[in-house]
């Protein structure tokens, strides 16, 4: 729903749209160092939740993998 930002399924998806727009940004600016920090900060995070959800809900891993692929964020 839109209220849910808890859940980490959410956040993943949350994250992956931010890693999306860092990395446009990025071939544009191929020298700015910060945001490339950031984006490692991110990414790093994103595989934390990713390896969360992968051991404590295996089916929603797949289901929630399959639908970021869909859409481009994977």
């Amino acid at each position: 729903s839109e209220n849910d930002v808890g859940s980490c399924e959410v956040q993943i998806a949350i994250l992956s749209k931010r890693i999306s727009d860092i990395t446009s940004h990025l071939k544009t600016h191929p020298k700015d160092v910060h945001t490339k920090y950031g984006l490692l900060k991110l990414v790093g995070r994103r595989r934390t939740f990713l390896k969360y959800v992968k051991k404590n809900n295996p089916a929603g891993y797949t289901n929630l993998v399959t639908s970021l692929k869909e859409k481009g964020l994977m």
